[in-house]
């Protein structure tokens, strides 16, 4: 028997410890809209007391899956960085579907595949369709788990209202692919999913909806992406 105690590889199972519960999952996907949550809200997504909640968010936060702001007496929790967003979302795709036991769960569902935010960048369908759109434009190229940019591409990016060269400065990848557990396809991540996303926010063509990481397309939005990105909505 192999002792981990001594093996020079790191300790993954001390990390699938912390995937592994039920509630600390349930949290961790919550998170997964990129947005600030409080242990309350937390708690209530996840079906469990507040108390409960902090407790796991503390284990969470020990094991660097969630970082933590405080802001006068309360403290906001979000993952800690674009790399556990991933593996979240990687789980997702291997993970058994849930069982629908109402209507209002079936409708959700059907929201999330549509149209989602994954972390900091646009998922479900739409995301997928964005990016299938770039690639046959000649935008995009993929070369292995990355997306590049091409010449087309900059020129696109930049006429569509893209400040391009802000967004190579910031400390991350350009445009890596994301495998979308929902389409078993790739979208677009990295610096450019997330400015092209927020600039659709900005555009007012998606909006967020309560409660849960779906995104709602807009009338505008839809005559946007039809214009830009040939996707009918």
């Amino acid at each position: 028997m192999v002792d981990m105690s001594i093996s020079p590889n790191p300790n993954i199972a001390e990390i699938a410890a912390l995937f592994g519960e039920t509630s600390r999952a349930a949290i961790l996907t919550s998170l997964l809209d990129g947005r600030l949550h409080t242990a309350s809200d937390l708690a209530y997504r996840a079906g469990i007391t507040p108390q409960t909640a902090s407790f796991h968010l503390g284990k969470l936060a020990e094991g660097g899956l969630v970082s933590v702001e405080k802001h006068g007496r309360h403290r906001y929790y979000q993952l800690a960085n674009g790399e556990v967003a991933s593996l979240l979302e990687s789980f997702l795709v291997i993970s058994p579907q849930p069982e629908v036991k109402s209507l209002k769960q079936s409708a959700q569902m059907v929201m999330l595949q549509k149209a989602r935010t994954c972390y900091d960048h646009l998922a479900g369908k739409l995301g997928v369709g964005i990016t299938d759109s770039m690639l046959d434009s000649g935008y995009l190229k993929k070369d292995g788990k990355e997306f590049v940019l091409t010449e087309a591409g900059v020129q696109f990016v930049i006429n569509f209202g893209l400040d391009l060269e802000s967004i190579k400065k910031k400390r991350r990848s350009l445009s890596h692919a994301c495998l979308d557990w929902s389409e078993r396809s790739y979208h677009l991540a990295g610096a450019l999913g997330n400015q092209l996303m927020q600039h659709f926010f900005d555009l007012g063509w998606i909006t967020p909806l309560p409660g849960i990481r779906a995104v709602k397309v807009t009338d505008q939005g839809k005559a946007g992406f039809k214009q830009y990105f040939n996707i009918s909505l």
